[in-house]
């Protein structure tokens, strides 16, 4: 992973020392709540309904061990003892003093993390491949142009005040585990007719208010223009962007309100001043940025381990596990292993100062002290020998970490809803809670298969459950949360958006709902076939005909 050169830490370290000023000003009184309210989003500060929420970067979701422990030490001496994964595979958390936060922002300092651009209307957290760098099928490891993304992005002058956030995903291949066609720009690796590989560039693409996926700007662009090409996209959009509504000012309503040919070539006219100029990358730099995510030193495995092999047959616990929450990785004898934060009853993300510790032992004895987080709000190691693979899953019991719900019915992706967001319209915990009770057998949920449920407290959706195979969104009828069901959505590269089933359900029957949906999708599907293909191949009709009589 990417460690801070000189330059790196004296930015951050100059950071936490101009913010500890502000906040001391603001708390003398010689700030106004405004002035404030700009410099706290800097960093990554908001005021949420029950208290300041602090969000903090964890770029393209790679981290050490080292930076988990001091998110367990932070969780545990400014906040209430846990923390909350997102989306774009930052932390939050929920119960900081305000006063505490350049505290908070000098520990994070101290092993290369922070908060800056994690709020506003700047360049987010860019996302990738939770797999990137192991799975067999990228055309290679996407975190080096991250990384590249992270250090020309953040405090650029020029992109600091955008017409509102703006969100840049890198996929490693032509399987799509980036989401990277709901994003603003998304970049997905490709090789051309004579074998270099460039990006396919994305734009346009959004949730929210008014979702879109995004459309094909470019087909192939050569890697060492794509800061230049990157930096034509964000003037023309800096500079045509609406500012009159912030619900009309994201790029993907100037992308479809323009049209994707005349915005493809305001961007052309725009590029041919950068084109081949200063912002063209050199191999050199390239290189450099590659060798900071080179390969681990992977240990040669035997053919046939026969400790694995004996533990898969006496413990049946563990073969399913191994099944469930472990898949192929690029080297042989090395298994992918997905750490559920979806427990039984629980917040979906959430993980304790006590897990925190958990995860950064294992990942230091078994996955060379590295940890991804997810955008459906897990964890990954990435790298752990089969032969370990059966202390790792005990120690992970030990943990709480080994529910085997990954890619299942209650590997929920969910906002924290009004609990938490001052946003939100409708509370989600509280439904994923009953969720959960409804389809705790895991046997069932196995059988159903790779369903991917997102549900989001509000329009803004933060937990994208227009691409969920299952969307819900809380809605509210006056005063009581309401919920709306979409299906058939995906974020992969086939990506489309949901379809709304029918009119909104009361919250005390959305898991039963729920029930009837897979029930029906059990009685009908053909052999093999997923729930996303039967929605496809058959429409929303047999699941309104069974649902809507079913609630009458």
């Amino acid at each position: 992973m990417y460690r801070y050169n000189q330059v790196d830490q004296q930015l951050v370290d100059e950071r936490v020392e101009q913010y500890r000023e502000q906040t001391r000003r603001y708390l003398a009184g010689e700030l106004s709540e405004d002035a404030f309210l700009a410099l706290r989003l800097m960093n990554g500060l908001y005021v949420q309904r029950q208290a300041p929420m602090l969000r903090v970067a964890i770029p393209y979701g790679t981290f050490s061990a080292q930076q988990m422990r001091t998110l367990a030490k932070i969780a545990r001496t400014w906040d209430r003892g846990y923390g909350h994964f997102t989306t774009r595979t930052n932390i939050q958390f929920n119960w900081p003093k305000l006063e505490e936060v350049p505290d908070i922002l000098a520990e994070l300092a101290t092993v290369q993390m922070h908060a800056i651009q994690t709020s506003g209307n700047c360049i987010r957290n860019t996302t990738t491949d939770p797999l990137a760098g192991v799975a067999a099928d990228e055309i290679e490891d996407p975190r080096p142009w991250c990384e590249l993304i992270r250090q020309w992005s953040t405090l650029h002058p020029e992109f600091a005040y955008l017409p509102r956030k703006f969100k840049i995903a890198v996929s490693g291949g032509p399987s799509d585990r980036a989401s990277s066609r709901v994003h603003d720009i998304g970049l997905e690796l490709v090789r051309n007719a004579e074998g270099a590989m460039g990006f396919k560039v994305l734009v346009g693409g959004g949730l929210g208010r008014t979702p879109f996926i995004g459309q094909v700007i470019r087909e192939y662009l050569e890697p060492e223009e794509l800061f230049s090409y990157l930096d034509a996209i964000l003037r023309v959009y800096n500079l045509r962007g609406r500012r009159d509504n912030k619900y009309k000012a994201r790029i993907k309503i100037l992308v479809a309100a323009a049209g994707i040919e005349q915005f493809r070539a305001w961007v052309e006219d725009e590029w041919q001043y950068s084109r081949g100029g200063d912002l063209r990358l050199t191999q050199e730099r390239i290189d450099e940025m590659k060798a900071h995510f080179a390969p681990f030193d992977y240990v040669a495995q035997a053919a046939e381990d026969q400790t694995f092999a004996a533990a898969l047959a006496a413990d049946s616990d563990f073969r399913v596990w191994v099944e469930r929450n472990t898949q192929a990785h690029r080297v042989a004898g090395y298994r992918i292993v997905h750490l559920s934060l979806k427990p039984l009853l629980g917040a979906p993300g959430d993980i304790t100062a006590q897990q925190m510790d958990a995860v950064a032992d294992l990942a230091e004895a078994y996955s060379f002290a590295e940890i991804r987080a997810t955008q459906d709000q897990n964890l990954v190691l990435t790298d752990v020998q089969q032969k370990d693979l059966y202390a790792l899953w005990q120690g992970l019991q030990e943990a709480s970490l080994a529910r085997t719900n990954i890619n299942t019915l209650t590997d929920m992706i969910v906002c924290p809803g009004f609990d938490f967001c001052s946003l939100a319209n409708a509370k989600t915990l509280n439904i994923a809670d009953q969720i959960n009770q409804v389809f705790e057998d895991l046997d069932y949920l196995h059988d159903l298969g790779d369903i991917q449920l997102n549900m989001s407290g509000c329009i803004n959706a933060c937990a994208h459950h227009h691409v969920g195979h299952i969307g819900i969104l809380g809605v509210d009828k006056k005063g009581e949360d309401w919920y709306q069901i979409t299906l058939g959505g995906s974020a992969t590269e086939n990506a489309k958006l949901g379809k709304v089933l029918g009119k909104a359900i009361p919250a005390d029957e959305v898991a039963a709902t729920l029930k009837v949906i897979v029930d029906t999708y059990l009685e009908l599907r053909a052999e093999g076939e997923s729930f996303l293909q039967l929605v496809d191949r058959l429409g929303l009709a047999p699941f309104k005909e069974a649902v809507y009589p079913a609630l009458a």
